[in-house]
Parts: C-alpha cells; sequence; structure tokens
C-alpha cells in the first residue's frame, strides 16, 4: 500500500463523540419541529403515527449512530514531511497535506467544542482541493500541533506554492 494512503495513527478526542451528538440533536431537531408546526399549527398536511414514529427512528438513529462513527474513521497523523488525515462517516476521505506546501494552520473553537475543551486545527495549503482540517482535538494536543506545525512551516525554504 501507497505510504501517503495509509491510515494515520491518531484518533481524536473521544470527546468529540459527545460534541458531535451535541451538534446531531441540533441538526435532527430542526426538521422535526418544522413538521411539527407544518402539521399541526399550519396544518398543511396530516401525518399518520407510523410517519412521527420513522422520523423519530431516523433522527435517534442518526444521533445514537453518527458520533462512533465518526469516532472510528476520523484519524490524523503528522510526520517531518507531511499532515495526514482521514475524516468522514457516510463517506471517507483521506488527505495528505505537504509540510512545504503549508499556507497557515488555524485554531478553531465553536461554542460546544469551547465547552468540551475540544479543537479544530485547519491547515491551508496551496492545494485545490482545499484546506485539511482535524476536528475534535483535545486543545492541549491542537495547541502543540499548531506550534509544531507552524515552526515546520516557518522552517520550509519554499514558498508553499
Amino acid at each position: 500500500m501507497d505510504p501517503a494512503l495509509r491510515t494515520p495513527a491518531n484518533r481524536v478526542s473521544p470527546r468529540a463523540r459527545l460534541g458531535w451528538a451535541l451538534i446531531a440533536i441540533a441538526q435532527a431537531l430542526v426538521p422535526v419541529v418544522v413538521l411539527v408546526l407544518l402539521v399541526t399549527v399550519w396544518n398543511v398536511f396530516s401525518m399518520p403515527l407510523w410517519g412521527w414514529v420513522a422520523i423519530g427512528v431516523a433522527a435517534l438513529a442518526y444521533v445514537v449512530v453518527m458520533p462512533g462513527i465518526r469516532y472510528q474513521v476520523h484519524r490524523w497523523e503528522t510526520t517531518e514531511q507531511a499532515v495526514f488525515t482521514q475524516s468522514g462517516w457516510i463517506t471517507r476521505e483521506r488527505r495528505v497535506a505537504p509540510l512545504a506546501r503549508v499556507q497557515t494552520v488555524d485554531f478553531e473553537q465553536g461554542i460546544v467544542s469551547r465547552l468540551l475543551g475540544l479543537t479544530t486545527v485547519t491547515v491551508t495549503t496551496a492545494s485545490a482541493a482545499g484546506p485539511v482540517r482535524i476536528e475534535g482535538l483535545d486543545r492541549i494536543v491542537a495547541g502543540r500541533l499548531v506550534a509544531d506545525l507552524s515552526a515546520s512551516a516557518a522552517a520550509e525554504t519554499g514558498d508553499a506554492t
């Protein structure tokens, strides 16, 4: 197997599962609330009991299943040459960002991430595929990663293009 396509060694923080579950609850609630309003308040259409059960089961399955699958899939690794990531839950993506092409390294925390002590590190390169994102990192691990990647990128003599 091509070493560039191997599975990265490091998992994200186990707390990422809770963060993804909380976000999934919010994502599942929006269409459910809209349906409730359409059916009960505005009487746009009616829905049989089995329809409500199906929607509830689908929303619950999404909230329960998706975070665990994402946790099993999401991985990352850095070497002296590159940053490797693997992400997804329905489709899977593996990315390799050579350190010689790194332009910026960003540290980002949303509200849920901040409450759970998690961070997303985004590595922007000169690639047309866009930045490489590592979601669900422990804040301390992310801080070290940002410092290491920034130092490695600064040590590169090229222009990252």
